[in-house]
Parts: C-alpha cells; sequence; structure tokens
C-alpha cells in the first residue's frame, strides 16, 4: 500500500525542517566560540583604552594644575596632589599604583604618569592578545608667557 502524494510531500518537509534545525545548531557550535573570543578581546581592550585615556587625563589635569605653581618645587607638589585627587574618584584605578615624575626643561614641565596595570581585571584574559601591563602617559605644558 502506498502512501498518498500529500502525506509523503509533507513528510518530506518536515524531514527538511528537523535538518535545518540540526544545522543550525552545528553552525552556532562552531560560530560561538570565534564570537566568544572576539567579545573577550573587545572587553579587554575596551578596558585598557579606559584606563589609558584616564590616564592621559589626569596627567593633563596635573600638568595645567602645576602651572599655578611659583617654583619647581611647588609645581611638583601641585602636580603631585592632582595626581593623588584624581585617581582616587575613578573606579578600577590606584593612586598607589602610579608613579608620577615631573621634570622641567626649556620652560617646558612634563608630567609622567606609569601605572602598573598587571592586576587590572580587564587585563587578566590570556585567550587574547593583549597590550602591555604598564601604562604610561605623558603630559607636557609651556610654563611662562609668550
Amino acid at each position: 500500500m502506498r502512501m498518498p502524494t500529500r502525506l509523503r510531500t509533507t513528510n518530506f518537509v518536515s524531514r527538511v525542517q528537523h535538518a535545518q534545525r540540526g544545522a543550525a545548531i552545528v553552525e552556532f557550535a562552531l560560530v560561538a566560540p570565534v564570537f566568544l573570543l572576539i567579545l573577550l578581546g573587545i572587553i579587554a581592550y575596551g578596558g585598557y583604552f579606559w584606563r589609558a585615556h584616564s590616564l592621559q587625563q589626569v596627567a593633563n589635569d596635573a600638568a595645567r594644575s602645576a602651572l599655578a605653581g611659583l617654583d619647581p618645587t611647588e609645581r611638583s607638589t601641585l602636580a603631585r596632589l592632582s595626581v593623588a585627587q584624581e585617581l582616587g574618584p575613578l573606579a578600577g584605578l590606584h593612586a598607589e599604583r602610579a608613579a608620577v615624575s615631573i621634570s622641567e626643561a626649556n620652560e617646558t614641565l612634563v608630567v609622567t604618569l606609569d601605572y602598573d596595570a598587571s592586576h587590572d581585571a580587564f587585563l587578566q584574559f590570556g585567550l587574547v592578545p593583549l597590550p602591555q601591563k604598564r601604562i604610561r602617559r605623558t603630559a607636557a605644558i609651556r610654563l611662562g608667557g609668550l
């Protein structure tokens, strides 16, 4: 006894739909690890760039605040105070991990921040190549008048 044509066609369509569902699962299993690696890379580099940009802004503000000093000692004190005040409220940045150096040469004040980011959670992913664990940012500003 043969099945009616309509029943055979419906049976065939049902089998094809099940096969497509299985193919979607296999495709997802192939694509998901790559997608997760890309996502982890975006998170890790986003955290690094956020920290680097924040440290650059802190160095810029320290150089600006040091302009009010009358002599090199006072300018150095003002710059260090500015760095300590600004690193405190920034989430994820710790003032004790930042090394500050201030130098003056040729009517230019240079503030350099060297931050140890080796303990930051964003840089702990070992699955993607990451930038250096030390973030170094420099800001220079001209001293004096015109």
